[in-house]
């Protein structure tokens, strides 16, 4: 006798008809990236507006490379350039309103300052100075997140609780293409999905997670597919093209406060500067990928598009490129002068209420001071 013969066994009834909860069709992204430059989009895109993403590429595209270069003068200890990815980094700050948060990973310093974060105190944590060089609070910016992915889900509690006190905000969180490996990716689109959270995931996909190509990741066909296994909506943009990553990101961002829930969104882009000034980019790529990518520069179609329609003359290139190196001389000046640090700084913000154990370092850490200050004094 098996166990389904048994006298009072549980005997299912046959299953309704299957139907799906939502219509997969809408949450599925376009077969090819949206682009707004050197299509007819353009055209009616906000002069205004394109000359103000021009702008700040210029400036981020000087901000890298000067952060860059202190790297290599011992003034930053590491700094993951994203020269190249630009246009989301500035399109991520210019299209959230002020009241919103902004969740930013490691590589994501640019889009820090075009929030409005100071540009020396975004690179203290780069510098090993601080846990984080500036108050999130004020500009309404997370912590830089150094751990992969973590932040997502931080992202996603803070827009579900927003919602739930009636706040109209809306959190924008960024991650690499590397990120989407870790589970936490999976954990906060899950969950944003289901509360219909007020939050906009942008995915800059690079081409690699340090050394490894995005083909050895996933085999979905764009990271914005995997949006539709969440039912959230998933969109596809040309990662290079500012007008369109900020077209994209608004409408996603519009949507959330409205009501409509999460998007996943995938900018196609490339990091042209190696993963870190510490990885050696020439063991994994080849220059002929990279030069390709260079034809696709952010700064240059957005400068194409400009002088050809005659929005952007010489003097005015010239202006931005001269505000660009006095900005790059501000940040040479500042980082150059080595800061007052005190070690017992280490324990401050950690947590609310110091444990017993940290306590006990604190106090480890404040004897060696004192006995090596005494040891000083008497020589």
């Amino acid at each position: 006798m098996t166990v389904m013969e048994q006298r009072g066994a549980y005997r299912p009834s046959p299953p309704p008809a299957w139907q799906p909860r939502t219509d997969p069709a809408p949450l599925l992204p376009d077969a090819e990236p949206y682009r707004v430059l050197g299509t007819e989009a353009a055209a009616k895109a906000d002069p205004e507006l394109l000359r103000r993403l021009y702008g700040q590429l210029v400036l981020g595209r000087r901000y890298n490379t000067q952060a860059t270069a202190l790297t290599k003068q011992g003034r930053l200890a590491v700094y993951p350039s994203s020269t190249g990815q630009e246009a989301c980094e500035v399109a991520a700050a210019l299209a959230l309103e002020d009241r919103d948060w902004l969740f930013p990973s490691y590589r994501d310093t640019l889009a820090a300052v075009a929030r409005g974060v100071d540009p020396v105190q975004a690179l203290t944590l780069l510098r090993g100075d601080w846990h984080t060089g500036y108050d999130p609070y004020e500009h309404r910016v997370a912590p830089l997140s150094t751990p992969l992915a973590t932040q997502l889900p931080h992202a996603v509690g803070l827009a579900h609780a927003a919602r739930l006190k009636g706040d109209d905000v809306v959190a924008l969180a960024m991650v690499g293409d590397g990120g989407t490996s870790e589970g936490d990716f999976h954990e906060a689109l899950n969950f944003a999905a289901v509360w219909q959270a007020p939050v906009v995931f942008l995915v800059q996909n690079n081409g690699f997670a340090i050394s490894v190509p995005l083909a050895k990741q996933t085999a979905a066909p764009s990271l914005a597919h995997k949006a539709v296994g969440y039912g959230m909506p998933g969109r596809l943009v040309d990662g290079n093209d500012a007008a369109a990553v900020h077209e994209v990101l608004t409408d996603a961002v519009r949507h959330a406060r409205a009501g409509g829930g999460p998007t996943l969104i995938e900018a196609v882009t490339y990091r042209i500067d190696a993963h870190t000034n510490a990885d050696d980019a020439t063991r994994y790529r080849g220059d002929a990928e990279v030069e390709t990518w260079r034809a696709h520069d952010p700064v240059r179609l957005l400068e194409r598009e400009l002088t050809g329609r005659g929005l952007l003359d010489e003097d005015a290139v010239a202006a931005v490129r001269e505000d660009a190196e006095a900005m790059a001389a501000r940040l040479r000046e500042r980082m150059n002068q080595d800061p007052a640090l005190d070690p017992m700084d280490l324990f401050a913000h950690v947590y609310a209420e110091p444990t017993g154990q940290l306590r006990a370092q604190q106090e480890l850490l404040r004897a060696e001071l004192a006995a090596e200050a005494e040891e000083g004094a008497a020589r």
